[in-house]
């Protein structure tokens, strides 16, 4: 519904701007927008069509890994972590390998894949909800892990980067990881203190601890070499870490003699239908965004906004990338078509198009899955979980500006 309205509002304040240029004299405005709704929906169809064998790649390596029991293994030594996330939950309760699944496939960056296991998550929940149409704890809990983002490999957008020219599609991979574990950590912070968990204890104090450290490290690394070194061991890592995972799955099921080969191909049909289905919502909201951009309305509001931040006495070169992060707590699709015309429009390798990157993989569509996962079973009354998934937001968001100039500014 709220991208019904998004969608709307686009192409009515395009007429509208088309239709003052046209009385002003300005009549080249139409064919700008008739040719950049055709060039926006073969840039949507193109993108789909690039990301279906990368989305069955990688969902072909999750199969190997529940097949192998690896996913088991890996949500049993989370157990201790996730017990004190969602005290409520019972230990050993299914709750958490699926809660796992649906993280995982976050972590890697699979977007639409993790709403299946999102939605199993949210049904085992429900069955420990005494009071099925409001908002559980543990429901709000998961749903803020789930805007958060936590993104360790974010594979789409590195696709959507090598497709539009990046001479480095990974350069963005150590400013995501960064932006999305600020974001994670505080989305945890938040809810604890609505929930009064206890952030004390050995376990959580250790884990939040760790990760402060490693997002401590790296930003000390990137200021002790120069930019270009620092891309290039963004890059080396982030290779390495990909290939690394995908011998670890590989491996996991060489060890329990499964068949590797058809596990694999089994989950990849899945990617393959997850890429069709992606094509008409990512060819609309380019197709609305390009008619948006060509009217003249997007570079009105730009320039006001930069006008606005300048006054403060702020740079300003990061309010170009801003729709990215406004459009991702209403609509993934919507978010994604932002940042790839960001990158269509400044370049992929240019500051506005690394940081919309890096928003786009820093937090999650908020409204989205507020809306499909209470949706699923029945929920009504949230309580928290708009504000605390907003506030998230608002913290990664501010995050992926700060470490954008950090390794790009």
């Amino acid at each position: 519904m709220v991208l019904n309205y998004i969608w709307i509002c686009f192409f009515l304040t395009a007429m509208v701007f088309a239709v003052g240029a046209a009385l002003m004299g300005d009549l080249t405005v139409f064919p700008a927008i008739v040719d950049a709704t055709f060039d926006s929906a073969k840039t949507g169809f193109e993108i789909s069509l690039g990301l279906t064998g990368v989305l069955s790649l990688w969902m072909g390596f999750m199969s190997i890994g529940e097949k192998s029991g690896l996913v088991a293994v890996l949500s049993k030594m989370l157990t201790p972590l996730f017990s004190r996330l969602f005290p409520e939950v019972p230990k050993g309760h299914p709750a958490f390998g699926h809660i796992f699944m649906n993280i995982s496939a976050n972590m890697l960056g699979l977007d639409n894949a993790a709403t299946p296991l999102g939605l199993k998550a949210m049904e085992s929940l429900q069955e420990l909800n005494p009071k099925k149409d409001t908002a559980t704890n543990p429901m709000i809990m998961f749903l803020v892990l789930n805007t958060s983002g936590l993104t360790l490999i974010p594979v789409s957008i590195l696709v959507y980067r090598a497709q539009l020219g990046a001479a480095q599609p990974t350069d963005i991979f150590i400013p995501i990881l960064l932006a999305t574990t600020v974001a994670t950590l505080s989305g945890i912070v938040i809810t604890s203190i609505y929930q009064r968990i206890n952030l004390m204890n050995r376990v959580l104090m250790g884990t939040m601890l760790g990760l402060c450290l490693l997002v401590s490290g790296i930003v000390w690394l990137s200021t002790q070499v120069d930019r270009e070194t620092m891309n290039q061991w963004s890059t080396l890592v982030s290779n390495v870490a990909l290939f690394g995972i995908m011998c670890l799955f590989i491996v996991s099921g060489m060890r329990k003699r499964i068949n590797v080969y058809e596990a694999f191909v089994e989950g990849a049909k899945g990617g393959f239908e997850t890429a069709v289905r992606i094509i008409p919502y990512l060819v609309a909201i380019l197709v609305a965004i390009g008619v948006f951009r060509a009217s003249g309305a997007m570079t009105l509001c730009v320039d006001a906004l930069e006008k606005a931040v300048a006054w403060m006495g702020f740079r300003t070169d990061w309010v170009a990338a801003l729709p990215t992060a406004l459009m991702k707590p209403l609509s993934g699709s919507g978010a994604r078509g932002l940042m790839v015309d960001a990158m269509t429009t400044y370049g992929a390798d240019s500051f506005v198009g690394r940081l919309s990157c890096i928003f786009q993989g820093a937090t999650d569509t908020t409204f989205y899955i507020l809306a499909v996962y209470f949706g699923s079973v029945g929920v009504r009354h949230t309580r928290h979980a708009v504000a605390a998934g907003l506030l998230t937001d608002l913290c990664g968001v501010v995050a992926a500006i700060a470490i954008a100039y950090l390794f790009f500014g």
